[in-house]
């Protein structure tokens, strides 16, 4: 697989929101997750793709 970097900007707020959702889901989960494995979650999870796509 390949990965690939992009740049995207989301309001402060939001971030703020993903970083507290994270750590509920790391302490849940018993592992370190970031609002950027969140983001990538959701956008694998609402288009249906595989994690090898």
């Amino acid at each position: 697989m390949k990965n690939v970097q992009i740049n995207i900007s989301i309001p402060e707020n939001w971030k703020d929101e993903l970083e507290n959702l994270a750590r509920i889901y790391s302490v849940e989960e018993e592992t370190t997750l970031t609002y950027l494995d969140l983001m990538r979650r959701a956008i694998q999870e609402k288009y249906e793709l595989d994690s090898d796509e």
